[in-house]
């Protein structure tokens, strides 16, 4: 009976270890939808799966995945090293060998979705790499919520240039500002951000035929279509950084019909939404932005704006007191009138060391 027992406790103690292997297998990141078989979609802007393996040989598989066929991209990372973008080209799983260079025993790899939510989805589907454990490090979190300058879009046209090719051909999510001043800083980070999107309209929509950022946030896509799963909170963020504004104050393309600024509109919707972040992130610390892009009386509004909303929590003493960060104008070098990759890097840099300072005094 005793070592029935025994034989028993040694096969339960080797399915455990063989479990906890397979559960540190891989590290996901981002807003990202878990399959079977280790199998994910990355679906927000710079969203990931990262692995370690040994030897030198590796090869992953991927796949753009959309209700359009469209290719994608994805930005690469081996062993701390920004290796470059690949092209998932339209249609099945395709698999891309990726070049081993070190003799490093455990080699890392890191696979980052380029584009945004809105630009598809990527089909993580395997790695023929031999596998070995990755443990996540504990860090401090920030979550980015924002339209097109904070996905990194129409920043990098190295691959395509600027008047060439599809809007997503532009995108580069792994050196927008979030992503680099959290590398920087060393936090993890959520990107919750779609381009041309508002607080209360967006670029060219009045809220008629678009959604909104209050009307996707909670959906783990980004959208509306409520086939898809809803977004689980399980982040948690110490800091949320909210960059919504630009297209509520833009006039759009000038054929569509643009009503003047509706900054009470503006006001009550922001109020609104930052009462929603903080029943899904009841110990958050929010932080509200505004534009680099947005000069003259634009600017002088969006500020009063701004601090209105920062008004309407001023007596709230269940959560942290929301703070008002203000970036410098700028005239970007990027695609379409957007910040370009070293302007990115310009705002992370002015932004990031407010944003330690704030985890420091947490």
């Amino acid at each position: 009976m005793f070592l029935k027992k025994i034989t028993f406790l040694i096969s339960f103690l080797l399915i455990s270890i063989v479990s906890t292997a397979q559960t540190n297998t891989f590290l996901y990141e981002g807003r990202v939808e878990k399959l079977s078989d280790n199998k994910i979609v990355l679906i927000g802007t710079a969203s990931s799966v990262a692995f370690n393996f040994t030897g030198n040989e590796c090869s992953i598989s991927l796949q753009s995945v959309d209700s359009w066929e469209h290719h994608n991209y994805v930005s690469l990372v081996l062993d701390g090293k920004y290796i470059g973008k690949l092209k998932i080209e339209k249609g099945a799983v395709q698999s891309f060998p990726i070049k081993i260079t070190s003799n490093k025993k455990v080699h890392t790899l890191e696979v980052y979705k380029t584009t945004e939510a809105h630009s598809g989805g990527i089909l993580f589907a395997g790695t023929t790499a031999k596998l070995t454990s990755i443990n996540a490090k504990k860090k401090k979190k920030i979550e980015f919520i924002g339209d097109s300058i904070t996905c990194g879009a129409a920043s990098d046209p190295s691959d395509v240039p600027c008047d060439k090719g599809e809007y997503f051909d532009h995108h580069n999510g792994y050196y927008a500002y979030g992503p680099v001043l959290s590398r920087t800083i060393g936090v993890d980070y959520l990107m919750s951000s779609v381009s041309g999107i508002g607080m209360y309209r967006n670029w060219n929509d009045e809220n008629k035929d678009e959604a909104i950022m209050p009307d996707v946030y909670e959906n783990l896509y980004l959208t509306k279509d409520n086939s898809k799963p809803k977004y689980d909170f399980a982040f948690q963020p110490d800091i949320i950084s909210i960059a919504l504004g630009t297209n509520d104050f833009s006039g759009g393309d000038g054929k569509k019909e643009r009503l003047l600024f509706n900054a009470d509109k503006y006001v009550s919707n922001y109020i609104s939404f930052i009462k929603m972040l903080y029943k899904h992130n009841p110990n958050a610390q929010i932080v509200i932005t505004n534009s680099p892009m947005i000069n003259g009386k634009n600017a002088i509004v969006f500020e009063e704006c701004l601090n209105q909303v920062k008004a309407a929590f001023a007596t709230d003493k269940t959560h942290k007191p929301i703070v008002i960060f203000k970036f410098k104008p700028m005239t970007p070098k990027g695609c379409s009138g957007h910040p370009d990759v070293s302007d990115h890097k310009v705002l992370a840099n002015e932004y990031g060391p407010f944003l330690k300072k704030l985890l420091n005094e947490k």
